[in-house]
């Protein structure tokens, strides 16, 4: 029986090769793509998943959700993806349309009919939050909750504090990280240095010669050359991909652990950082009270720490093949 998957996606260039991912997978069945306003406005992510939905022959419902975070003006990764997300290649408009159904609505009723269902995120989490706080007790529902956000152990990509999807939304993520949601955290660090494709590993891709394999390193050249100028690492750097092989087969972790996780909302020098109680010190008396909402009403979520490059990358090359 196939597992089934609901994404949560601001479909941008690196969303659209987590998306071929699942979609190809023979193993997983994606009931519904909810997509968020985040890398691009909520309108553009939804034309972006379903242009790549069409790519993979697929029909999974796309449904459109929230056009800015919770508390905050929506702040688009235009930069780093190009203007609509994809390169700006000018990829034709996909022939389907979204659902009329809001993507909260739908998270809460695919939650509720499939139950045990993997949430994959790969954006803000605005959607989760508004779905949480609309019906908190499909926390409970949702056998894996695999986020792509955060910077756990490291730097961000935004800010020196912040990943771009917890930093968009910090709120939304506060809320999600306190709901009791199973989550596994993917952070920034786990797409870089080994783990992104070089050039080798470009060409290797190009060598497949499957229109899904051109679109996959087509739609992230913009993507690569704002990750040279924030990195001086030459090649793609795919954080949502990667997120997306966890999620598919989490025997690729190679370290994890568990431990309470915060998210700063209320500094703008360290907006969106995930803090993690990495050394299990959240409960000492001189951090109790700081910590209490994490400890009283959230879980510990797995901190996913390091993976096998090479398994990943493999998961990568069948996809696309």
């Amino acid at each position: 029986m196939k597992r089934a998957f609901l994404i949560d996606t601001d479909t941008a260039s690196d969303d659209a090769v987590a998306l071929i991912m699942a979609l190809r997978s023979p193993e997983v069945e994606v009931v519904a793509i909810t997509t968020v306003a985040g890398n691009v406005g909520v309108a553009q992510a939804s034309r972006n998943a379903l242009y790549t939905a069409e790519l993979c022959d697929s029909q999974v419902p796309v449904f459109a959700g929230a056009e800015k975070p919770l508390t905050r003006a929506h702040e688009s990764a235009s930069w780093f993806h190009g203007r609509d997300g994809l390169g700006d290649h000018g990829y034709p408009p996909p022939r389907r349309s979204v659902e009329r159904r809001s993507a909260v609505d739908a998270i809460i009723d695919t939650i509720e009919s499939q139950p045990g269902l993997v949430l994959v995120t790969l954006g803000p989490l605005t959607n989760i939050a508004l779905a949480l706080k609309k019906k908190p007790d499909i926390a409970g529902k949702v056998g894996r909750c695999v986020v792509m956000g955060g910077a756990p152990c490291c730097e961000g990509n935004v800010t020196p504090a912040a990943e771009y999807n917890i930093w968009c939304d910090p709120e939304a993520a506060r809320v999600v990280a306190r709901s009791g949601l199973l989550i596994e955290l993917i952070g920034w660090h786990l797409c870089r240095g080994e783990a992104a494709l070089n050039p080798s590993d470009i060409q290797r891709v190009l060598s497949f010669g499957t229109p899904v394999a051109k679109f996959a390193i087509e739609c992230n050249s913009r993507a690569q050359e704002a990750y040279l100028q924030q990195t001086g690492e030459h090649g793609i750097s795919l954080p949502d991909p990667v997120a997306m092989a966890v999620a598919l087969d989490p025997s690729i972790i190679t370290s994890q652990s568990e431990h309470y996780m915060e998210v700063e909302t209320d500094s703008e020098l360290t907006r969106g950082m995930t803090v993690v109680d990495r050394l299990n010190v959240a409960g000492d008396e001189r951090n109790r009270e700081v910590w209490a909402s994490a400890l009283g009403g959230g879980r510990k979520a797995k901190i996913v720490w390091t993976i096998n490059n090479a398994h990943w990358k493999q998961a990568l090359y069948a996809a696309l093949r």
